[in-house]
């Protein structure tokens, strides 16, 4: 019997094939994500389209010491008691017309655009902590030859006036503060859910593609949590919101912003503010527990609250009726001019 030696050969390798595949495979899904990225990533907005969109033929912007470039209106009642406001983070100056409408008549109002916003946009010392904001304020106040005014801000904002009062008291005749950031949990408090444009914020690939991917539908999503009142969200303000957050430099301020320290320890000085204080919050906003409209109150003596029902975190958008008269009533009230002294009687 005769036996073929081939029955007996061992079978051909196939490593080869199997280390191919090792390295084609990844290679596969590299390409593959790289495409998607490709696909989805957004780039900046044309500055000058921008300006001409949002700006109009009349913006007016100043330039600043650090090479800031600050987009600001002044509007209202010239020779009146001037406001100066100031909005949130992502948000820009058009967030407080319809109080200008609405206060124009009895003040002059000013508002900006701060560093990192709006038609500002990104600034040359990439400053976007309290100083760099206060920095943009007095560039304006200077520009306007306001030496004192009225100093209001939501969220972010509010947090940059309570510093500026801090810093510069002798300034600020009346603080107004909107939703405003910077006080802490009290105590049993948990911190509120944010919205889906924050959450991104915390965590380091979050931030890097938050400069790189901007979906409208993020922004849209991230309005929506901001605000009780849905109806206020439409196409117009979703469009102003995801434009301005792509004009050149404000995604990567967004980004350097959510690395500050916003130094919680200020907190505690608050209550060295002196100046009439409004506090007005919404009573359904969800990026900051409204609870802390009382902390404010605790601390800052003399203060007054106004909590607004069903409202969320912009209350100028969402009610500006109730928030301009809840304004205007307070000012009115707290700024009054002294009445003449009575003749005295013989």
């Amino acid at each position: 019997m005769m036996i073929d030696d081939d029955e007996f050969d061992p079978p051909l390798p196939r490593r080869p094939l199997f280390r191919r595949k090792r390295v084609l495979i990844p290679l596969g899904l590299l390409v593959a994500i790289l495409a998607l990225f490709f696909a989805l990533r957004t780039s900046d907005t044309d500055r000058d389209a921008m300006i001409a969109k949002y700006g109009g033929p009349n913006a007016t912007f100043v330039a600043g010491p650090a090479g800031q470039r600050i987009h600001y209106r002044d509007q209202g009642k010239r020779d009146a008691p001037a406001i100066i406001l100031l909005h949130g983070s992502n948000s820009s100056l058009h967030t407080w017309e319809p109080l200008v409408q609405r206060l124009g008549a009895d003040y002059r109002i000013v508002t900006l655009d701060l560093p990192g916003h709006g038609l500002t946009g990104g600034t040359p010392d990439k400053d976007y902590g309290a100083d760099g904001m206060a920095a943009a304020v007095d560039v304006v106040a200077a520009k306007l030859g306001l030496d004192r005014f009225i100093l209001g801000g939501n969220s972010m904002g509010g947090w940059v006036s309570w510093r500026y009062a801090l810093a510069q008291p002798e300034r600020v005749d009346a603080l107004l503060l909107l939703d405003a950031a910077g006080m802490p949990l009290r105590k049993g408090e948990k911190a509120p859910e944010s919205n889906i444009g924050f959450r991104i914020l915390k965590y380091p690939a979050g931030r890097w593609l938050a400069t790189q991917i901007t979906p409208r539908t993020l922004v849209e999503q991230s309005l929506r949590g901001s605000v009780a009142k849905q109806a206020i969200v439409d196409e117009a303000m979703i469009d102003r919101y995801w434009e301005l957050l792509r004009f050149p430099g404000n995604r990567e301020a967004t980004v350097l912003r959510a690395r500050l320290d916003r130094e919680p320890a200020m907190a505690a000085q608050v209550g060295q503010i002196k100046a009439p204080t409004l506090i007005l919050f919404g009573d359904k906003d969800r990026l900051i527990n409204p609870s802390a409209a009382q902390t404010f109150h605790e601390r800052i003596a003399g203060s007054e609250v106004v909590l607004l029902k069903d409202i969320g975190h912009l209350p100028m958008d969402e009610d500006p009726d109730a928030t301009a008269a809840a304004i205007a009533d307070f000012l009115k009230r707290r700024l009054a001019a002294p009445s003449p002294a009575a003749p005295e009687t013989r």
